[in-house]
């Protein structure tokens, strides 16, 4: 069953895929295979940043956009997927001014090899720039016809309100989407802040780090399991007795309805309100099948009410 992007109408499949190894951890034939893979299933969004991979040795940014770009190109089928992507943290494009937006999106659309984004996203808040400058770039960029669809990441309620409340007064496209921190290891903002917005202007919710950087897959059971790991400075603080305990009922869970820990963290987060689907990336073809599989799982209300019970003694 297919969610909704939003208001927009746009039809999304109860997965996304994340980019974010493109180019990083993924190498671009690996890359082109699990995106090949991922469509195939009937996978349709992608979701990447212009800043996609500028923290790793020898990248500057873009790498990501560039290897899905050639992917697009070589496959001649733009109009068969969505793409997702982000301002605000390309090294060469910070912040969130006027200029900085349409230069950026100009960018991105050059490494995408497209002439439109199905979904732009204000990565993060840029408190150094009016928010008025920032709503009427985005809105230029869909009556321009570069952006079909706004998504807003990694702001406050307070600022989302704000957005919307600019857009309304002077006629603008409204956002449709919102991309928060959120998975069973990471709850309280999103439900209780970010979640009243997101019902009252009913926004498609695509969760990051829905695996908790792979925590929430069972192969971090203990420190050594970290060591040597790319992700580990991201995984470390979920080692707590409450972190594990999530991980050890999941992995009941998941012995007991025969799938993988992933599929089972993945589909908790379908079960939750306003989301439309989790975002989750495979740095490799044979990470994709226990992730695909989400889609098709419903918990029980029994199962729902331990992962809740367990996951809200979490910090």
């Amino acid at each position: 069953m297919m969610a909704t992007l939003g208001n927009s109408g746009i039809d999304i499949y109860p997965l996304v895929l994340g980019g974010n190894t493109f180019g990083w951890t993924s190498d671009e034939k690996t890359s082109r295979e699990v995106l090949d893979e991922f469509v195939a299933a009937g996978g349709n969004l992608i979701d990447t940043a212009d800043v996609y991979s500028a923290w790793a040795p020898g990248n500057s940014g873009g790498e990501s956009e560039i290897v899905l770009g050639r992917w697009l190109t070589a496959r001649a089928k733009r109009d068969d997927v969505l793409i997702a992507t982000k301002v605000s943290q390309h090294p060469q494009y910070q912040g969130l001014s006027a200029a900085n937006i349409e230069a950026a999106a100009n960018e991105s659309l050059l490494r995408l090899g497209t002439d439109y984004i199905d979904l732009y996203y204000a990565h993060f808040d840029d408190d150094t720039t009016p928010l008025e400058e920032t709503v009427g770039a985005f809105n230029k960029l869909v009556t321009d016809g570069k952006v079909r669809a706004i998504g807003i990441s990694n702001y406050s309620a307070e600022r989302i309100k704000e957005w919307f409340s600019i857009a309304r007064e002077n006629n603008f496209t409204l956002p449709v989407a919102l991309e928060p921190h959120y998975n069973l290891v990471t709850r309280k903002n999103y439900e209780e802040n970010l979640l009243p917005v997101a019902k009252e202007e009913n926004l498609a919710v695509f969760p990051y780090f829905a695996l908790a950087s792979g925590f929430l897959t069972g192969k971090y059971r203990t420190e050594d399991d970290l060591k040597g790991k790319k992700r580990s400075g991201m995984v470390k603080d979920y080692f707590t007795p409450a972190g594990l305990e999530v991980v050890a009922e999941l992995d009941n869970i998941a012995k007991a309805r025969e799938v993988s820990i992933a599929t089972v963290s993945l589909a908790w987060l379908r079960h939750q309100p306003q989301i439309a689907a989790p975002i989750a990336s495979a740095r490799i073809p044979e990470q994709l099948p226990a992730l695909l599989e989400s889609t098709k799982l419903s918990l029980s209300e029994e199962e729902l009410s331990k992962l809740d019970e367990v996951s809200s003694k979490v910090a």
